[in-house]
């Protein structure tokens, strides 16, 4: 059984993978410009893939999920801010917001020792 906080964490990243995935090959392909620069498409793929993967790490019960959450945290950060750059992405930007706070949180105890 996991603790809530865990829980909320796991649903946020998944949360946040599907909303990555769903904006870049939705909205971004089909605005075109600097929404689809590879930088920018990277980007959200990667951010997708950490969270998918920091979704796995919890739910197998991976000891080293704290450190996967440091990187999804950052990774969120720095999708947010460019999605929020670009503007039109809404959705994808508070998930990721949601989705860093919450791995910054799961992180907490890797950082703390």
């Amino acid at each position: 059984m996991m603790s809530p906080q865990v829980q909320k964490c796991i649903d946020d990243c998944l949360a946040c993978y599907q909303a990555c995935l769903s904006t870049a090959m939705g909205h971004c392909l089909e605005v075109g410009g600097a929404h689809v620069e590879k930088d920018h498409m990277t980007l959200m793929m990667a951010c997708a893939e950490i969270c998918r993967t920091a979704a796995h790490f919890m739910l197998i019960g991976s000891d080293h999920h704290p450190h996967i959450c440091v990187e999804c945290a950052e990774i969120c950060d720095q999708c947010a801010r460019d999605c929020k750059r670009l503007g039109g992405m809404e959705l994808c930007v508070a998930a990721c917001e949601r989705c860093a706070a919450s791995c910054r949180e799961m992180a907490i105890p890797m950082t703390a020792g």
